[in-house]
């Protein structure tokens, strides 16, 4: 069975109706990106930060998969799919994909302030004073700007295994996960699907797709599967 490895992003979750990240003045929902996802963020006020992605988790509790992430799914039936994502909500796990990697974490975990290794399952609010189990301070299980990726290594090594390579909803903009498409070098097929490409570099070798998340996943599932 051919392994066909996803890499997504903010763009296949926004026809959920989730918010994105991509305007210039770098604000995102009017905040500056990195008082609410950088480590000196937290360090700064971590009380902003929690009240920051506690809106995010509310919202994620309002919000279902969209077609582009039941596409995904039935792609599953005839290859080995594996789905590297730069996302932190849980769309895919609800649309059914059973081998998702976060690179940045997940909205619905928390671990310790102290020590990342230690996380938790947890959908409600985070505040100020919440604990784990070392007694330090519960944050969002989120890789900030300023951290390590710890899933980067195995993510590339998925990556420059992958027979077709789909990266969807992505500006490449974010490193150092926009570098994973140049490790993509066994893949004979290789998509971008993005309406916003023209405005970053894409390499020659992908088949580029100027459309929203729904509608080229529609179009790729076709090339593939019929």
């Amino acid at each position: 069975m051919e392994k066909l490895v996803i890499l997504s992003g903010a763009g296949i979750s926004q026809e959920s109706g989730i918010s994105t990240f991509r305007d210039a003045n770098g604000l995102w929902e009017n905040h500056n990106i990195m008082e609410v996802a950088s480590i000196q963020g937290w360090q700064n006020n971590p009380e902003l930060v929690l009240d920051f992605y506690n809106q995010r988790r509310r919202q994620l509790s309002e919000v279902k998969p969209n077609e582009a992430h039941n596409i995904i799914v039935q792609l599953e039936d005839q290859f080995e799919v594996i789905i590297i994502t730069q996302n932190v909500d849980d769309l895919h796990e609800r649309a059914g994909s059973k081998n998702v990697i976060h690179l940045h974490g997940e909205l619905y975990k928390a671990c310790s302030e102290r020590n990342k290794d230690k996380v938790i399952e947890w959908k409600t609010d985070i505040n100020l004073g919440d604990k784990a189990e070392d007694n330090s301070q519960l944050r969002p299980f989120i890789v900030w700007f300023g951290e390590d990726v710890p899933l980067l290594g195995p993510a590339t090594d998925m990556v420059y295994d992958a027979d077709i390579l789909i990266v969807i909803g992505t500006s490449l903009q974010v490193y150092p996960a926009a570098n994973l498409i140049h490790f993509a070098y066994n893949a004979k097929k290789k998509y971008l699907i993005d309406p916003h490409f023209r405005d970053y570099s894409v390499p020659s070798d992908f088949v580029k797709l100027a459309m929203k998340a729904t509608e080229g996943m529609a179009k790729v599932r076709d090339e593939l599967l019929f």
